[in-house]
């Protein structure tokens, strides 16, 4: 059922849809994310979730996706970023958003982790940019 959904969405219809599947690669093994434009992993400096990170881009090649992009999430300083971008160096980073304890305290809330925090929303916007570019 939900292939067939993505599949409308993305193919039906002209529109512009963002899928937040949990994290893992049980999607791309259903091969529900067939029809999309481009894959966004998210990825944290550590070994687990770079070893995730492998895994969807392997399973997204299989399935024929070959647009992938990285966001790097949880970064808490330029050695963050240095640790993701060279264990990661062939596939392109659309952003990286750093730890921010407002965003946990969002989540624990129950509020949008950009209500009243400026610096979330720049970073954001800046992977929007390169999104759309």
């Amino acid at each position: 059922m939900v292939r067939t959904l993505v599949a409308h969405l993305l193919l039906g219809r002209n529109e512009v849809v963002i899928l937040d599947m949990e994290a893992g690669v049980e999607h791309l093994g259903r091969a529900t994310a067939q029809a999309v434009n481009k894959l966004i992993v998210v990825v944290e400096p550590g070994q687990r979730s770079l070893e995730v990170a492998q895994k969807i881009r392997q399973l997204a090649g299989d399935i024929g996706l070959k647009n992938i992009g990285l966001v790097g999430n949880k970064i808490r300083g330029e050695g963050d970023r240095k640790f993701l971008m060279e264990k990661m160096p062939d596939l392109a980073f659309l952003g990286f958003i750093a730890y921010d304890p407002k965003v946990v305290e969002a989540d624990l809330s129950g509020t949008p982790p950009y209500q009243e925090n400026p610096t979330f929303l720049q970073s954001m916007g800046g992977i929007v940019d390169r999104l759309l570019t």
